[in-house]
């Protein structure tokens, strides 16, 4: 039994989202229902689905022909805990804002309205590749997690400036709401107790040791990617490795493997790591990671049409660890995370929002363990710099060699506010901690 989790607002990787709205709604809105009864049969949950709800228009304006509002209120779906909003175009943005309001599950109490990121598209496949190109790619928001419910209301306003014209832009066409179930609960992540996640809740803001090194294992998995170069004389000098850190890997989150393409897409090395936000909202337990990460990959793959989820690695607040697209934890897996830069890069997302909430250290402490053991399999100093070659963005040209630090932001590689001003601040920590897990 999934336990109902209140979402904090996910506005991140965008500047201007959080502007009240008083739209009219269909029926009357939330302020003008002195009750909203429950609906007499109610269908029952699927376990693992989608829920995809076209949007309507609202009166109001109309720029271009698209109408200026559209929203929906439903008070009689299926449960679900993480929505999202996509439409058909990924190349289009969304100008505009976009909130929602959830009622948890077999109760009468409905949440606040809260903002949803709508500048998603910076998180994707680079252009001009075939998982950009498959024709299955939809424009999205970020996903929010909202926890155990079963009524959503929506509403998406074109309140944004485009950046060409100066002007109002209308909304993309094709909107809708996307309510994700994850799925029942999984087994306990591989190698820890549901009682270790729970005390580690208590410990996430002190776990700052450095563990001893042992780097008998990981060495060996270098000589195994690297050995022809090792036996051309190339590797002339012992690689700095920091230990394997643990990782839940994607059986231990339970990922139906069904849902993704087959067969797996990689780059030549790693050569540098982009930290992420996933602007999902910072309220859950630890306990509930493996059911978000779940909801995440869903929306990735069904909703946005990825052909998995997109980041490499993913990091909880109590510094858990967790594998992400799938092809090995070891190997140079091209995910989808950083337009533009996702050749010979990996990129880790941190679960939760950090505009204005502070990332834990033991988040921070998970991105330089990870990152010292991963980047060292490929010779990479975390606290150095490399090149990486654009294949196109809005900051820099397709071609075009850029000089970023081994570990980046994603606002280094792209015009965005992820991964959020505070975690993008303790990116200089997590990398002088990496090397010294290396041993430099």
């Amino acid at each position: 039994m999934r336990r109902y989790l209140a979402s904090s607002i996910g506005v991140t990787c965008a500047t201007a989202l959080a502007l009240p709205l008083t739209l009219p709604t269909t029926p009357a809105s939330a302020t003008a229902r002195p009750a909203e009864a429950r609906p007499a049969a109610v269908a029952p949950t699927v376990p693992g689905s989608t829920q995809s709800l076209p949007l309507a228009p609202r009166p109001g304006d109309r720029i271009l022909g698209s109408a200026a509002e559209q929203g929906l209120y439903r008070p009689d779906v299926r449960r679900f805990s993480l929505v999202g909003v996509i439409w058909d175009n990924p190349d289009t943005e969304l100008y505009g804002s976009v909130e929602v309001r959830t009622r948890e599950a077999g109760g009468d109490h409905w949440s606040g309205w809260q903002d949803v990121e709508t500048h998603n598209h910076d998180h994707a496949a680079d252009p001009d590749t075939a998982e950009r190109s498959s024709g299955r790619v939809r424009g999205s928001t970020a996903p929010l997690w909202v926890g155990d419910s079963d009524g959503v209301e929506v509403r998406v306003r074109a309140d944004g400036e485009g950046r060409t014209t100066g002007a109002r832009e209308p909304l993309p066409a094709g909107l809708r709401l996307e309510l994700v179930d994850p799925g029942e609960a999984a087994a306990e992540p591989e190698g820890q107790s549901t009682r270790d996640m729970r005390a580690s809740e208590t410990q996430a803001e002190y776990a700052t040791e450095i563990p001893a090194l042992n780097r008998q294992q990981t060495e060996e998995e270098a000589r195994l990617l690297q050995g022809e170069q090792a036996q051309q004389g190339e590797l002339r000098v012992k690689p700095f490795i920091g230990p394997r850190p643990r990782i839940v890997t994607r059986r231990g989150w339970g990922a139906d493997e069904k849902l993704r393409e087959r067969g797996f897409v990689y780059t030549k090395k790693v050569k540098a790591a982009f930290v992420h936000h996933t602007a999902s909202g910072n309220k859950y337990w630890c306990t509930q990671v493996p059911s978000l990460i779940r909801g995440i990959y869903r929306y990735h793959v069904l909703s946005s049409g990825w052909r998995d989820i997109g980041y490499n690695f993913l990091v909880d607040r109590c510094g858990n660890i967790y594998e992400g697209r799938a092809g090995g934890v070891a190997k140079p897996v091209k995910g989808a995370h950083t337009l533009g830069f996702n050749t010979d890069s990996m990129g880790i997302a941190v679960l939760g929002t950090f505009v204005s909430s502070k990332p834990s250290k033991a988040a921070v402490g998970a991105i330089a363990r990870l990152t010292a053991w991963k980047l060292g399999l490929f010779g990479a100093n975390p606290n150095g710099k490399t090149y990486l070659k654009s294949g196109g963005g809005n900051l820099y040209p397709k071609g075009k060699n850029v000089r970023l630090n081994v570990i980046s932001g994603h606002r280094d590689g792209f015009a965005t506010e992820c991964p959020g001003r505070l975690l993008y601040g303790r990116l200089g920590s997590a990398r002088l901690t990496a090397a010294k897990y290396q041993g430099r």
